[in-house]
C-alpha cells in the first residue's frame, strides 16, 4: 500500500464520506495525485456559485484537485487540478462564527478559485489554517542555497 492509499481512506473518512462516493472520486484523485501522501480531504462549495452543488477537495503537499458530482447521475467532473506552486495570491481566512473558513487562489489559467469549506467543529478552523499554512506557505518560501 502507497503514500496515497494510507492517506486517503482516512482523511476521506475524517471528512464524513461514504464508500460509495469515496469509490467514485478515487480513481480520479488517484489519476491526478499519484502516490502523493494525502493531507487533507474536505467537501466545499464555490463561493461564486454557491448553489451548484457540492465539491471534493483534496491537498497534498503537491498538488490541489477538486471534483465536482451532479446530484442526480452523480457524474463525476474533474473542476481543478493544479500543482501548488502554480496557484498564484492564495489566501484562506475563517468566518467570524468559525463555522467555515473560505480558500482562494488564482489558478495558472488566471481564474480566480474561491471555496467555501464548512467546519464540525471550531477547533476544525484552526486544523485547517495549519493544514493551508503549512502547504502554501512553504510554496512561497524561496529554497534555501545548498
Amino acid at each position: 500500500m502507497d503514500a496515497f492509499a494510507r492517506t486517503f481512506l482516512p482523511a476521506a473518512a475524517d471528512a464524513g464520506l461514504d464508500m460509495p462516493t469515496i469509490s467514485r472520486h478515487l480513481p480520479v484523485f488517484r489519476r491526478c495525485l499519484g502516490a502523493d501522501p494525502v493531507l487533507l480531504v474536505t467537501r466545499c462549495t464555490r463561493a461564486d456559485r454557491p448553489l451548484a452543488g457540492e465539491y471534493l477537495l483534496v491537498l497534498t503537499r503537491n498538488r490541489l484537485v477538486v471534483t465536482h458530482e451532479s446530484r442526480l447521475v452523480h457524474k463525476l467532473r474533474l473542476h481543478l487540478d493544479a500543482p501548488i506552486h502554480e496557484l498564484a495570491h492564495v489566501r484562506w481566512a475563517p468566518d467570524p462564527l468559525q463555522t467555515s473558513v473560505q480558500l482562494a487562489a488564482t489558478a495558472i489559467d488566471g481564474i480566480r478559485e474561491r471555496f467555501t469549506i464548512k467546519v464540525r467543529h471550531p477547533d476544525a478552523v484552526w486544523h485547517l489554517d495549519e493544514t493551508f499554512g503549512y502547504v502554501f506557505q512553504a510554496a512561497t518560501q524561496p529554497l534555501a542555497a545548498a
